[in-house]
């Protein structure tokens, strides 16, 4: 049987995307692809704040209202996770803290001040918010719940796993750089990924091998303002309200479900440097990290410059509910276990 590789590309949730399947044709492979992308836009319709029609906006339209919002099995899914990310965490990830962005704005070149920063801060914290299953409330007129820091990782789960069900057994779906494998090369080779130099952005820093599961990177390079030599990152601290400026310059994270590395790479870069290494040396999880002096660390084999050593070794750690990545129309969406600290 004669394979060749087919790319399509699209465009969702703000970002370039593109599924990459194995096939007889790009006949044969379009079918998939197009569904993929169809449930990649029903997430962003979903979950997109910018959307009137979409249950997030009509979840932050109920912020003080004591009924709340009654959610299907999969949010209830996806807010379960956030919920123990939360825990976890110690609140580096809350995804109540969209509203920061409300007084933080890193196209202007100004710094909020700290008065601007503390008139928000009332409406950030996942602890405010009653989750009763299916009910959630937001007790707070003026909360959101953003959920651009995991939903993108998670359309990458599903649209893999959707490939997997029409059984297609290589490929790979990347939204934005957030990676999902649906299988090996059929040679049984890895995907070779780069991972962007995060301050040479026409250059990759290391080279991982991707044979299953996900990738993500955060860094402090996506958005970002340099005020008088202090660079000010996107990455707000939901506890300080303020942008965190100890942490690594990226972070990328291997890990069986984009979600999880997703997740994962946001928190360590919520972390002084030193101790991101020790966050995710605990987790278990291979990991890159690129420190402030460029140099690279960790456990991903392939690096440029770095001492990783390649091990990524799994450890036993609480466990912690992760959505199911089952089709949407089996009706089925109980919870898998991933082991993280």
């Amino acid at each position: 049987m004669n394979m060749r590789l087919e790319r399509f590309g699209f465009r969702a949730m703000g970002s370039p995307c593109s599924v990459s399947l194995w096939a007889e044709s790009r006949t044969c492979a379009e079918a998939t692809a197009r569904a993929c992308r169809s449930e990649v836009e029903r997430l962003e319709v979903k979950f997109s704040r910018y959307r009137d029609d979409s249950l997030a906006t009509r979840i932050n339209r109920s912020a003080g209202e004591p009924s709340g919002t009654l959610v299907d099995e999969e949010t209830a899914a996806l807010l379960d996770f956030a919920q123990t990310a939360n825990r976890e965490s110690e609140g580096r990830f809350d995804p109540t803290s969209g509203v920061l962005r409300r007084v933080w704005d890193f196209k202007s070149g100004r710094v909020p001040t700290r008065a601007a920063v503390e008139e928000v801060r009332p409406l950030v914290g996942w602890s405010k918010l009653v989750w009763e299953p299916p009910r959630l409330v937001l007790p707070v007129v003026g909360m959101e719940l953003d959920w651009g820091g995991f939903v993108k990782e998670y359309a990458a789960d599903r649209a893999a796993e959707l490939c997997r069900e029409r059984g297609v057994r290589a490929g790979m779906v990347d939204l934005g750089g957030d990676l999902a494998v649906v299988g090996p090369h059929p040679t049984e080779e890895p995907w070779l990924v780069g991972i962007r130099n995060p301050r040479r952005h026409d250059q990759a820093i290391a080279t991982i091998a991707l044979r299953s599961g996900g990738l993500a990177t955060s860094g402090d390079y996506e958005r970002f303002m340099i005020i008088d030599g202090a660079r000010y990152s996107h990455l707000l601290d939901p506890r300080t309200g303020l942008s965190f400026r100890e942490g690594p310059a990226s972070v990328g994270v291997t890990a069986p479900h984009c979600l999880v590395a997703g997740v994962t790479s946001t928190i360590a870069m919520l972390h002084r440097e030193p101790d991101a290494k020790q966050f995710l040396a605990q987790m278990g999880l291979p990991h890159l990290v690129v420190g402030q002096d460029g140099r690279t660390r960790g456990t991903l084999g392939g690096s440029r410059g770095g001492s990783g050593d390649g091990s990524g070794a799994r450890r036993e750690h609480d466990e912690v509910r992760l959505p199911a990545f089952v089709s949407q129309h089996s009706g089925d969406l109980g919870c898998i276990r991933h082991r993280v600290e």
